[in-house]
């Protein structure tokens, strides 16, 4: 029926619990050094890129509409019924960080806690427990 790469899933699910750990840790002491302005930035590339890996996998695996850009991978699981509104929408802003991120680094400030920090930690697993639990119903 479905060719889905469970195990890369999880693989990459199993990587938000650091990562959201960290974004927590970050906004309650965030002090604005180099050392923690690199590591949130880290951080918010890894949460985009699982986001992104992981919903990308889902689309190929249950043959869902093909995604057209990162924002649209966000689209497409949410309208799939993967994730509701509430984990969608910070994805969308996330993953429309990860061209900075990526590309226009140099530009990045470091010093700042990105507002998203704080919120991304909920997020994270949220999405998380709602992509096991539509693998579980589909699969």
């Amino acid at each position: 029926m479905y060719d889905v790469n469970v195990g890369s899933i999880r693989s990459r699910l199993a990587c938000l619990p650091e990562i959201a750990q960290f974004l927590s840790a970050a906004t309650v002491s965030w002090t604005g050094s180099l050392t923690e302005g690199l590591a949130q930035e880290r951080a918010l590339h890894l949460a985009a890129e699982i986001a992104t890996d992981v919903g990308h996998t889902l689309i190929d695996g249950f043959i869902m509409r093909d995604a057209s850009s990162y924002e649209d991978i966000i689209d497409i699981i949410e309208g799939e019924g993967v994730i509701t509104d509430l984990v969608a929408t910070p994805l969308r802003r996330l993953v429309l960080l990860r061209k900075t991120l990526v590309q226009e680094y140099e530009h990045w400030p470091r010093q700042e806690l990105h507002p998203l920090t704080a919120e991304l930690p909920r997020v994270l697993m949220g999405f998380s427990d709602q992509v096991e639990a539509y693998l579980h119903k589909e699969l």
